[in-house]
């Protein structure tokens, strides 16, 4: 029996708009917010691409405000990640 997947693989390019960056309090958020997804999330800043769903990794892309960012998300659930995790950086994460 054959299974049918939905895979999607979606691309967004935006800036960071935290005034202070993505520093632990958002990184955390963007872990909760991954956390029972079926895609894999990958942000991509400057030559470094890494999985969304690592705090530490986030954290380790050192992202300041403005910095310009790509997100990558592939999954049988893509659309409906991609649009909780660009408005949750279009609302600073409810930091401003």
């Amino acid at each position: 029996m054959n299974t049918v997947t939905n895979n999607v693989k979606l691309t967004s390019k935006i800036r960071v708009k935290n005034s202070l960056g993505i520093h632990t309090r958002p990184a955390t958020a963007i872990v909760k917010l991954l956390h029972h997804v079926k895609s894999n999330v990958m942000i991509t800043h400057k030559k470094n691409t890494i999985n969304a769903k690592s705090i530490l990794s986030i954290l380790m892309l050192a992202l300041h405000k403005n910095a310009p960012i790509t997100i990558t998300v592939e999954g049988s659930d893509a659309e409906d990640v991609m649009e909780k995790l660009l408005q949750a950086f279009e609302t600073c994460f409810g930091e401003n």
